[in-house]
């Protein structure tokens, strides 16, 4: 069994991700998002956290929602 079903099965906990909508209707809903004003609370993590990340997940030591900034090219604000 992997890791991640091991996550699923006894921490119920979850990895999800979307392939709904292109990159150009990503990219409109997110202007949309920024011109209302609207966020959600995430914790972006870089590759290189990713154990960590794991491990705080165990612990139950996680506030908001992980996303893995994969490319390394989040734009800070």
């Amino acid at each position: 069994m992997n890791i991640f079903a091991l996550l699923n099965v006894f921490g119920r906990k979850s990895i999800t991700g979307s392939f709904v909508g292109s990159i150009k209707e990503t990219e409109e809903m997110l202007e949309f998002c920024k011109e209302k004003g609207l966020s959600s609370m995430i914790e972006v993590v870089k590759m290189d956290y990713v154990n960590k990340a794991f491990e705080r997940l165990e612990k139950n030591d996680v506030r908001y929602k992980f996303v893995v900034d994969v490319a390394g090219s989040r734009i800070d604000q």
